[in-house]
Formats: structure tokens, C-alpha cells, sequence
């Protein structure tokens, strides 16, 4: 195994960077999406039931058929992969928001309109502070879920590690066959315990110490 690794440590570590790259842009993009979405949500109630009824959806969507799905659209390669991780990515942030913008007390934005705020000035300053703890809960899982996403990505040649475990998978009975998967799927393990520690590390720089659990 110590071999294995040595001789591909250069592949090995662009690979995990690749991974590590899909994975942070979809959930910068997903985040975007899913809290201008949620805003949308919470000026227009009547969409809730809608938001979280496409985000149960889409949870339940097995990969390789979303996959199969974009492939007429967008053929074998990166972008498929992004599409996919990003569409995964959306959902769980998606639920979080809305719950934590539709948490905020009306009093606390009343108060904040009384001083003058404008409906984006307090949008910005009161109610997404607020409801941050909630949405950085549903980033931190959507975070880890990608990763998953990203390694299955790997089979209509997305970057990353996964790469490593179709690789095992297609070599089984043969060379190498356990050392490709376990590399992939440690690395896999690996990143998102990483990314987890990153976004709790933001969450104790990013969330005021008043409202931290």
C-alpha cells in the first residue's frame, strides 16, 4: 500500500485538490442559489410547501440517474459533474434557509425597519445573521454529502478521487484492485473531515457569540 502511494503521490494529491475543488465551488454556487431561493420562499409563503417538497425530491434521486439525465445535455466530462454535485448541494441549504429565515422573530426585523432599515438593509444586516447558524448547518451537510456526489461524478470522468474507486472496482481479482479503492475512498474520508473542521472553524468566526449554540 506505502508503494502504491509513494509511486502516485503527485496524481494522488492533484486528485484530492480536484475533489476538494468541486466540491467547495458547487457549495459556493448551491449556497448563492439556495438562500436567494430561500428569500424568494419567505417573501412569497405560499412556495414553502413547494421548496420543501422539491428538496425531499430530489433528495430521494438516485446519482447515476441524474447523471444519466444530464448526459444528452451536457456529454461526459467536468461540467456534467459540477451540474450534479451543485443540484445535490442546493437541497439540504435550501431546507436550512428557509427554516432559519422563517425562524428570525418578526419583532427583531419590525425594530429593525423602525430604525430606518430599508427591507435589504435589514434582509442583509438582521435577518440572515440570524438565521447564518441555521444555514451553516445545512452548508456543513451539504458539504459532506457532495463529497459522496463528487466521488460517483467520477464515472462520467468528473475530477477527483473517485476516479480511484471506479478504478478498484473495474480491476477486482486483479493488481492494485483494493489499493485504488481504499486510496479513493480514505481520501474521500479524509477531504470532508477537513471541510468539515474548515466550516466549524467559520462557524466560530462567522456567527455572532449571542446567538452561538
Amino acid at each position: 500500500m506505502w508503494d502504491f502511494i509513494d509511486e502516485r503521490r503527485s496524481d494522488i494529491l492533484f486528485n484530492t485538490y480536484q475533489h476538494a475543488s468541486l466540491v467547495f465551488q458547487a457549495v459556493v454556487l448551491a449556497t448563492v442559489v439556495a438562500v436567494l431561493l430561500a428569500v424568494l420562499v419567505v417573501r412569497v409563503p405560499a412556495l414553502a410547501g413547494a421548496a420543501n417538497i422539491i428538496s425531499a425530491i430530489g433528495l430521494t434521486l438516485p446519482a447515476f440517474a441524474l447523471i444519466g439525465l444530464l448526459l444528452p445535455l451536457t456529454s461526459i466530462g467536468v461540467v456534467t459533474g459540477f451540474v450534479a454535485v451543485t443540484f445535490y448541494a442546493v437541497l439540504p441549504i435550501l431546507r436550512n434557509a428557509v427554516v432559519g429565515l422563517q425562524g428570525v422573530d418578526e419583532t427583531l426585523l419590525e425594530s429593525s425597519r423602525g430604525m430606518g432599515m430599508s427591507e435589504l438593509a435589514s434582509l442583509w444586516r438582521v435577518r440572515i445573521p440570524l438565521a447564518w447558524p441555521v444555514i451553516l448547518a445545512g452548508i456543513r451537510t451539504s458539504t459532506q454529502m457532495s463529497m459522496g456526489i463528487a466521488a460517483i461524478a467520477a464515472y462520467v470522468k468528473g475530477p477527483g478521487l473517485g476516479d480511484y474507486i471506479f478504478q478498484g472496482l473495474a480491476r477486482i481479482g486483479g493488481a492494485n484492485a483494493v489499493n485504488y479503492a481504499v486510496v479513493g475512498t480514505v481520501g474521500i474520508v479524509l477531504v470532508a473531515l477537513v471541510a468539515d473542521g474548515l466550516l466549524l472553524l467559520l462557524g466560530r468566526v462567522s456567527i455572532s457569540k449571542g446567538i452561538r449554540v
